[in-house]
């Protein structure tokens, strides 16, 4: 058990250090707070709403991670591919799960940190009115349980090629089809033809229901089942990946 967590902490310290040893890390940081900032100050009216909650910040998380999050999950195992270190990382004593979870959990935190650093948009609300902190904190759970999802899709698209441009398109397209699944307009196109089960779960399959869920501060069972459910999915189709290229 020691040498399991061991292993893990080994990668994930490393997966953190080549983040930050690179100026990608700090343009992603960067590009995340302008991106927040002018959404939710200029598009989302932040002071027309004359409310003191950060509504207007949440509503536009899921569509800055769908772009933002595949450019950092995108290198995860391409660039492992592509150097040849992947089959150098087989040969250590270290198991495809160990890495997955290591280099995942790396993310996981550097995501987390981009998120922390808005933590003025907290301090500004609670300047201006008195918030539901309650509300707010479920926001920022929702926001983050979004970003390490779409990581842990844009991860699985990585191990799928050693091209970092196609897993960043292939991942982007999948958490754009995760964020319209439960449109009007998506699912009327399934309604002519197929039945209305097949609707229902379309819709199901909608990331944005489950989020605003959380926006308005209910933390329902339902909606943490779904978030990880689709974490365990794809971590799980990337060690069948990574495994089959290690026996072929």
């Amino acid at each position: 058990m020691s040498g399991t967590v061991s292993n893990i902490s080994a990668v994930t310290k490393k997966e953190l250090y080549s983040y930050f040893v690179s100026p990608v890390a700090y343009v992603f940081m960067i590009i995340f707070l302008i991106l927040t900032g002018f959404f939710t100050f200029m598009l989302g009216g932040f002071f027309q709403r004359n409310e003191a909650n950060l509504a207007s910040f949440f509503l536009w998380h899921p569509w800055l991670y769908m772009f933002l999050v595949p450019s950092v999950g995108m290198r995860v195992w391409s660039e492992e591919r592509r150097s040849g270190t992947l089959e150098l990382l087989f040969t250590l004593p270290i198991t495809a799960w160990q890495a997955i979870l290591g280099k995942f959990i790396a993310g996981c935190v550097f995501l987390f940190l981009c998120l922390s650093l808005t933590f003025p948009m907290v301090l500004t609300v609670n300047h201006l009115g008195d918030p539901d902190m309650g509300a707010i904190l479920c926001g920022y759970i929702g926001s983050f349980l979004v970003a390490i999802t779409f990581l842990a899709i844009s991860g699985l698209t990585s191990s799928l090629t050693r091209n970092q441009v196609i897993s960043f398109i292939i991942s982007l397209v999948l958490c754009l089809l995760l964020i319209l699944a439960g449109w009007p307009p998506i699912t009327d196109l399934f309604v002519k033809w197929a039945p209305i089960w097949v609707v229902d779960f379309v819709a199901a399959c909608s990331i944005i229901p489950h989020f605003e869920g959380l926006q308005r501060g209910v933390i329902d069972s339902r909606d943490i089942v779904y978030y990880l459910s689709l974490i365990i999915f794809s971590l799980f189709s990337t060690s069948v990946v990574l495994r089959s290229r290690k026996t072929s």
